[in-house]
């Protein structure tokens, strides 16, 4: 009996990793630069990637796990969250609930635009050299 409720145990464990849910993270990203990692969310989140803007024009990103009763929401934030001098700006937070679809960022100054330009001229020379 015993051996049977830890095959059960195992085969649960088992299924529950599978289940976990890898996101991007990044703490603060100004701009597009968003230095990320990947973590496993906790049971009852979702991966974010939240949007702001502080003093008017300066990009601040974050990336996640978030509680799903959080997400798709707008809410204030300070920056810095010690000083008494914080800059408040608002953060929209978007979820999603497959792995890793709060996607990274792409390379600082990589457009699409460059990317296609770039591949075109690689077609080109690759034709050209055959």
């Amino acid at each position: 009996m015993n051996r049977v409720i830890l095959q059960l145990f195992a085969v649960g464990f088992c299924i529950a990793a599978v289940q976990a849910l890898q996101c991007y993270k990044c703490g603060l990203g100004f701009g597009n630069l968003c230095i990320t990692s990947r973590v496993t969310c906790d049971s009852g989140e979702q991966c974010y990637s939240g949007v702001g803007q502080a003093a008017g024009f300066l990009d601040i990103k974050k990336k996640g796990c978030l509680a799903v009763a959080k997400c798709n929401s707008t809410e204030q934030v300070n920056f810095p969250t010690s000083s008494s001098n914080a800059t408040v700006y608002t953060m929209t937070k978007t979820c999603c609930n497959t792995d890793l679809c709060n996607a990274a960022p792409g390379l600082p100054g990589a457009s699409g635009l460059s990317l296609a330009l770039a591949t075109v001229t690689a077609l080109f020379v690759a034709h050209v050299l055959v």
